[in-house]
């Protein structure tokens, strides 16, 4: 296990679910943190606690990853201490509605595209020249079983998250001549605000997700995160797809 002590890692989509788990453990072994997302209190709150339980160093801030130009100049106004990024956690995404193509929002579709995708390029172009620079770095994408199957009425957040899996391969394919390394990993159900978001905070709605099955937690991602991080350098876990034992695929769920 290689030794995090001191390395940066960056984390988009930090102030909930699988970002905040991942923030957590890489806090446990003694990282460097940058946290970021919309909800700058709740990153707050976070970096105190880490703070305060792992004498963590951390710097969050607000940051809307749809913005190219707020991206940029959040990574190049950096504190020097925070500057150098080994670790790029890809994690902020987001789902909006379950409807039919025909039905959807053009709103939704824009919002989960600009996140999803663009967001995810502006974040790792902002990102990878520092670590191509330094010959040294890891980015690690959160992507879904959705990037690998189409469900019903899933139609333009499963195309965000194919491309998710297509930027990751191709990345890795871009970058194979550096020692820089590409992760992508894929969970199925996950109880995070994933399904609160999507239905645009109904309750009742998001709990039928998960309805008589165990799903997975957000830590349980973080910890498949956080190995993949600590291989050794000559070691790339690529790809790792991650269900609740509950869950074969996208349209198969052992529900009871």
């Amino acid at each position: 296990m290689s030794s995090l002590i001191g390395k940066v890692v960056f984390i988009t989509g930090a102030s909930s679910g699988i970002g905040a788990a991942c923030a957590r453990v890489f806090a446990g072994q003694g990282a460097v943190l940058v946290l970021t997302a919309r909800r700058h209190a709740r990153l707050t709150t976070l970096a105190s606690e880490l703070s305060a339980k792992y004498q963590t160093r951390c710097f969050s801030g607000e940051l809307d990853v749809r913005q190219q130009p707020q991206v940029e100049q959040f990574v190049n106004n950096l504190p020097p201490e925070f500057a150098s990024i080994d670790i790029l956690i890809n994690n902020a995404g987001l789902s909006r509605g379950l409807d039919p193509l025909f039905d959807g929002e053009l709103e939704d579709w824009e919002e989960m595209l600009d996140t999803n995708v663009k967001g995810l390029l502006y974040v790792t172009k902002a990102i990878l020249p520092g670590m191509l620079v330094r010959q040294s770095g890891h980015i690690i994408n959160i992507g879904s079983i959705a990037g690998r199957q189409v469900y019903p009425s899933g139609n333009v957040y499963c195309a965000s998250k194919f491309a998710v899996r297509a930027l990751t391969q191709g990345l890795l394919i871009d970058l194979v001549n550096t020692p820089i390394r590409v992760t992508e990993v894929d969970p199925g159900m996950v109880e995070t605000e994933f399904s609160l978001v999507r239905f645009r905070g109904d309750a009742e709605r998001a709990a039928q997700t998960y309805r008589g099955l165990t799903p997975l937690k957000p830590n349980d991602i973080a910890e498949v995160v956080l190995f993949a991080a600590t291989r050794p350098a000559y070691v790339n876990i690529s790809e790792v797809v991650v269900l609740p034992t509950d869950q074969a695929s996208v349209y198969h769920a052992n529900r009871k």
